[in-house]
């Protein structure tokens, strides 16, 4: 796959999940702004508890890559915070942007 291909087919994910999230998400937040509650409502089933769970374990694979990364990535943890709101998808594609950049232009 060329460079450019995947830059834009992780950007485009990013942000369909963003609008996506947007359409769903905030909505209900705005007539009821209850983050724990919102939070919670992850876990309301099984099915929603088993892809709550594997969204957290993510999130926490993105963020020890990034501490791990961190004197070769710089600026990581804003995509650790873009994991956490709007989602790990966003955080994800943005650190594999950041990341592919910034090695890339370290070995110029």
């Amino acid at each position: 796959m060329r460079a450019s291909i995947f830059k834009i087919s992780i950007s485009l994910i990013a942000i369909a999940f963003t609008l996506i999230f947007c359409i769903v998400v905030i909505p209900p937040l705005i007539e009821q702004p209850d983050i724990i509650g919102a939070f919670a409502a992850g876990f309301v089933n099984p099915y929603a508890s088993g892809y709550s769970s594997d969204v957290i374990c993510c999130w926490l694979i993105l963020l020890i890559w990034v501490i791990y990364e961190n004197p070769k990535v710089k600026h990581g943890w804003i995509c650790v915070l873009l994991g956490i709101v709007p989602g790990v998808a966003v955080g994800f594609a943005a650190y594999l942007l950041v990341r592919t950049k910034q090695l890339q232009q370290s070995s110029i």
